[in-house]
């Protein structure tokens, strides 16, 4: 009986990471194509569709945007690159609690635009007033969110309707 243990324990167990080979993620055109970091795998079939977050500040070293994170899905792969698709942004819980406040409005919406080169975005601007306001004018802000976010978006690219909402052009636009 001994003999079968010693056996068993003498298998040698398979290493899954001396198998993976590491690649670099890069980002779109409309970033030019920046190093968004490396990931491992054993298959590049397995890197298609793997989403990674990076903030504003990563890539642009502007350190006043590190609260925007930016969520890029990997579409393909070139053999070490894998090529990735900008699929959406966001901002960090810690900023948006910091900017509502007691005695202030925060406005949500939730809009679906087409940009001028035919990709649908959901588009969802957060409007925060200095100091409460009622329901009636938070229906006029999200009228005016609404218009104002459908006319940049039809006007603009997808790339350049990006931008435009990582810096701050089109709340800018929404403000005036």
């Amino acid at each position: 009986m001994a003999e079968k243990k010693s056996r068993a324990a003498a298998r040698k167990i398979k290493d899954k990471w001396k198998a993976k080979v590491w690649y670099n993620l890069l980002a779109p055109e409309m970033f030019n194509k920046q190093a968004l970091g490396e990931t491992p795998t054993d298959d590049p079939g397995k890197l298609v569709g793997r989403v990674t977050e990076v903030t504003v500040q990563d890539l642009t070293g502007d350190f006043a945007k590190m609260h925007i994170k930016l969520a890029f899905r990997v579409d393909r792969v070139q053999g070490q690159d894998a090529l990735t698709q900008f699929v959406g942004h966001d901002m960090t819980s810690d900023y948006i609690r910091r900017l509502t406040r007691r005695k202030r409005t925060r406005t949500d919406l939730t809009i679906d635009v087409v940009t001028k080169d035919g990709w649908n975005v959901r588009v969802k601007p957060m409007a925060i007033t200095d100091r409460r306001i009622q329901t009636a004018k938070q229906r006029v802000i999200r009228t005016i969110m609404t218009k104002t976010v459908g006319d940049v978006a039809s006007k603009q690219s997808i790339g350049e309707f990006v931008k435009g909402i990582i810096s701050g052009d089109l709340a800018k636009t929404i403000a005036l």
